[in-house]
Formats: structure tokens, sequence, C-alpha cells
């Protein structure tokens, strides 16, 4: 069981670096310090990035970034699980079957072992040029192994914990089942649970809050806005929902959700942002960003005063759970 001391202090509002890592369109260098900026200058202090993100790309300019500031000033998080490694049959092309607009003259391997973990984390400091690491969470495990996940990966992060080189362990995921496994089979300190536990839906609390509340292990929500579909006030029918199209009875949930905004005047991507937080379990929001402008108006929507009404209203008609 995680240890209410041992957990670290996260701020309730982050960025998720994968858009500086050329998520879905290529950012130059200067777009992205802009954009690395605007996150500091809002005031955001907890940073996530990952190997996987534009095949290293978003740890070296997040990394970057962070050099140029005082280190207790903020909490770092990046993932394990992947390592990056020279890609044979690169011919010039991009990591675009990814999302990453970035060359696929790298391509990642799987390593659950404690040498592919720690070798992870070498590799990770290494290009974001900081040694010390917050938080370093196990990335995507069911999509290679969970079971080799919960037997060996995950063990060889609580000794890397118990040696003091990371302050905090977990797991990120998009799956309830896997992330409840591990926090059932793991001593995790926080779990980052990607569009799970969402304005729009909350499959996560059905098992993984529930999980995390026995054994006292936080949350970080990320993917907060559904694939954009939360990202504006007035939903598109036409919003790319995963990977792939909304589905009816999901559109018909969002346009009452909207609805019920409207009616409090509550912008919906603020209500998005500040719904996870209302569950004592999550301890922060994780937003992405790729353009200045985006990163100020989340920052302005965390720090909207919300009505308690909105969450009565939304609970009443059966659109997020009952607290």
């Amino acid at each position: 069981m995680s240890s209410p001391d041992r957990v670290i202090d996260i701020p309730a509002l982050g960025y998720g670096a994968a858009n500086v890592g050329n998520l879905f369109r290529a950012l130059s260098d200067d777009d992205a310090w802009a954009v690395l900026d605007a996150a500091w200058e809002s005031g955001i202090r907890y940073y996530d990035t990952a190997p996987h993100y534009g095949l290293g790309l978003s740890e070296r300019r997040l990394g970057a970034f962070l050099q140029t500031k005082p280190r207790d000033e903020f909490v770092l998080s990046t993932k394990a699980g992947r390592l990056l490694r020279p890609n044979p049959e690169h011919t010039g092309g991009l990591d675009t079957a990814n999302d990453f607009h970035v060359p696929d003259d790298l391509q990642r391997v799987w390593d659950f072992s404690a040498d592919g973990i720690q070798r992870s984390l070498d590799e990770s400091r290494e290009r974001l040029g900081i040694e010390r690491i917050d938080l370093l969470y196990l990335h995507d495990p069911e999509r290679h192994d969970l079971d080799l996940a919960l037997a060996e990966a995950l063990p060889a992060m609580e000794q890397l914990r118990a040696d003091g080189q990371v302050a905090a362990i977990g797991i990120g995921s998009m799956v309830s089942d896997a992330l409840a496994a591990a926090v059932r089979s793991a001593d995790l300190d926080l779990i980052m649970v990607a569009g799970r536990y969402t304005l729009l839906e909350q499959p996560a609390a059905a098992d993984v809050l529930p999980a995390c509340r026995e054994t006292g292990t936080g949350i970080v929500a990320a993917s907060v806005f559904n694939s954009g579909l939360l990202a504006a006030s007035e939903p598109r029918r036409d919003g790319r929902y995963e990977y792939g199209q909304l589905p009816d009875d999901l559109w018909d949930r969002l346009v009452r959700i909207a609805a019920v905004c409207a009616d409090h005047d509550v912008p919906l991507p603020a209500a998005a942002i500040q719904f996870p937080l209302q569950a004592a379990e999550v301890r922060s929001v994780v937003v992405g960003g790729s353009r200045p402008a985006q990163l100020e108006q989340n920052a302005e929507y965390a720090a909207l005063a919300i009505p308690a009404e909105l969450w009565q209203n939304l609970a009443a008609e059966g659109l997020i759970p009952a607290r």
C-alpha cells in the first residue's frame, strides 16, 4: 500500500508534452519552446513526457526548456517500457503510423526486464539532460504483455524507488483492467488514467478508483478532452473519438452534458478539466496543447470557479457518478 508520507506533492494541473514531440503535426523548435514557455508562464509546474512521444523528441525539447528553470520548482515524469533503438528499415520516412511527424530512424523496442527498465530511465535522463526524474510510469503495459509487466517491470520499478533513483512510480494506460490489475498487484504511488475518467465517460469509476481508494494510490487524469470532443463549448458531431467515429450514444450524452454546462454558464472545457478533480483519488489533471493560446486558456479554465450545482445536476441526470 502506498504510504501517504511518500507520495510526491504533485500540482493539480500538468502539461502532457506529446505535442512538442510533433504529435499530429510538426512544430519547429521555436514553436515548441513557445508552447512550453506559455505553460510555465501560466503557472503549470508538472510536466509529463515519454520516449514514445516523437521517438525522444519530446524529452529532448522538454528537457532543454526545463534546464532553464530551478529544479525544485517543477515535477517531472517520464515513462518506461519502450526502448528507442536504430530502425534498420528507415528509408527517410516519418513515424506517422504512430501519429508523430518525426523521422522514423528509431524504433520502439519493448523491454520489461529489470535491465530494460533501468536503461530506459538512464536514456531518458540523457535525452532530458536532467538527472532527477520525480515520477516514472510504465507506459501502456497491456499493449505488450501485462502479466510480464506485473511480474518483472513493476518490481524493477519498485527497486528503482527503493534505491532513490525516482521518488514515485506508477503506470500509464487507457485500459481500466490493466490499471486496476497493476494497482492491486504492485505498490504504486500514482497512476495515469488516460481517457477512462472524463466528464464524458467514467469506466474507471467501476474498478480503478475503488482499487486506488483501497491502496492509497493517487490518480493523474489525462486525455480529459476525449480526443478533443470536450475541448470546445459547442461539440461537433464529426469529432474524432479514440481512433474512429463518435458513437451515437456518446454523442447524445455529450449534447446533454454541454446543455447542463451552458445552463450554468460554464465552458464545457472548464468542466472537463475540473471534473476528475472532484474525486478524492485524483491528484492532478494533465492537458496537452500545441499552441501557446491553448495552454493559457486551459490554465484559465482550471482556475475558473464552477458552482457545485453543476456537478449536482450532472449527477442527478446520470451523466456523472453521484458522490
